[in-house]
């Protein structure tokens, strides 16, 4: 009996191996392609303005000290969600965020929309020893960014980076952007980052 077409797929793993790349291949063309050619998946929210120096820099230390790890940074569009924080998130607010930060895991609360809900100075004393302000909390603290200085040697170079992929900076803003982390702390501009964090979707309301 002859072996059929299935058949040999089965006993082939080589085919069967090129055979479920493509399968997947495809599919995945067919579900990312398309949201390059949706205006609101490519175009900001009203509002929405590239980070600043200081909030670039916060956005790094953010990264650096693996704050994505623990916090989410993607409001779900269950009620359960927009009822704890708020307007559920969109592809409009994310387009000056690369790498995005989103994330799936919520050790801590998400922080999409934390920025202007605490005070600065709130936020200095959770950085510095979290169960200050939150007894419960399991965040380990983070006072050596009130002593490190924010790094002002790269922030020129790297906003001159990310205006080739498309973030509307001007020459006096990346110009200026050294002057703007004179005398500023680490825990300053990660302070300056977090305030930031989801406030363009407020701006629409």
């Amino acid at each position: 009996m002859a072996n059929t077409g299935h058949e040999k797929v089965e006993t082939n793993i080589g085919l069967m191996l090129i055979l479920v790349i493509l399968v997947i291949s495809v599919g995945g063309l067919v579900q990312i392609v398309p949201l390059f050619f949706m205006k609101h998946t490519t175009t900001a929210v009203e509002g929405l303005k590239p980070y600043t120096a200081l909030q670039l820099t916060g956005r790094d230390v953010y990264i650096r000290e693996s704050c994505n790890a623990c916090h989410s940074q993607m409001i779900r569009p269950f009620r359960a969600e927009t009822e704890r924080y708020g307007h559920y998130s969109v592809a409009g607010e994310f387009v000056y965020d690369r790498p995005f930060l989103w994330g799936s895991k919520r050790t801590g609360p998400d922080l999409h929309r934390v920025g202007g809900r605490y005070s600065d100075e709130w936020h200095r004393v959770h950085l510095n020893n979290p169960r200050d302000v939150v007894p419960e909390s399991i965040m380990p603290g983070y006072p050596w960014l009130e002593e490190n200085a924010a790094d002002a040697e790269t922030i020129s170079k790297k906003m001159e980076v990310l205006r080739t992929l498309g973030h509307p900076y001007t020459d006096e803003e990346i110009a200026n952007a050294p002057k703007e982390l004179e005398g500023k702390t680490e825990q300053d501009a990660l302070i300056s980052y977090l305030q930031v964090l989801g406030t363009a979707i407020k701006t629409r309301r």
